[in-house]
């Protein structure tokens, strides 16, 4: 039987000549440039798809913090427009209660003192809770938050002291004992007219921030005045 001889492959590489490597290296570089053109492209698409879904979060962001802004703004307004509705009352009523307070007549008549009632602030806070929750304070610029903070801080600080006079009317209630009453509403008035000048001012700071933040003019205000 003839020998059957079967050629190697590395024979026929052994003898290319000059031409056909050039040749078969012209083949392999659109390869080349083919996976490198699809490797940019791919990584391309990554990018453009975390830098579109950064927008879109951004955009969220965005959204919740103005929608959060407004609704402070909406409830400070109101506090704005409780507070400066009873200070004068409030800044009269101490006037009145210390004069009484330090009258030399004994027995002091009711009728030397008029309190038509405590008539504290209770503010409102449902925008600001919600912004805790919804974290949406993390969103906006930080001096702004950080003022919108304090003026939310020195509401608790009334409110507390609020809660207090509350208790002590009831425990002390003024139609069995007014002058112990009289004298604890002092006290709480004599902190209050303090806050109330105070509070307004900070809100007619703080207003036009959050006018600017959202872009609106601040037509409210003036006319809440």
């Amino acid at each position: 039987m003839a020998d059957v001889h079967l050629p190697r492959l590395e024979e026929h590489g052994e003898h290319e000549g000059p031409a056909e490597r050039a040749a078969a290296r012209r083949l392999a570089a659109p390869s080349l440039l083919k996976i490198a053109l699809e490797v940019v492209l791919i990584g391309t698409g990554v990018f453009l798809g975390l830098a579109g879904e950064q927008w879109r979060e951004s955009m969220r962001h965005r959204e919740l913090a103005d929608a959060s802004l407004r609704r402070l703004r909406t409830e400070i307004l109101a506090n704005r427009k409780a507070v400066a509705a009873v200070k004068d009352y409030h800044a009269t009523l101490k006037t009145s209660i210390d004069v009484y307070l330090a009258s030399d007549r004994s027995p002091r008549r009711r009728e030397d003192v008029r309190v038509n009632g405590v008539q504290p602030v209770f503010f409102e806070r449902t925008a600001w809770d919600l912004s805790m929750a919804t974290q949406s304070l993390n969103y906006i610029d930080p001096q702004l938050a950080f003022a919108i903070a304090r003026v939310y801080n020195s509401q608790q600080t009334y409110a507390d002291l609020t809660h207090d006079i509350m208790q002590t009317m009831y425990l002390r209630p003024p139609n069995e004992d007014l002058d112990p009453f009289l004298r604890s509403l002092s006290v709480y008035y004599g902190d209050v007219v303090l806050m109330e000048p105070e509070l307004v001012r900070m809100y007619d700071d703080l207003l036009p921030q959050l006018d600017r933040a959202l872009g609106d003019s601040f037509d409210e205000k003036i006319q809440s005045r």
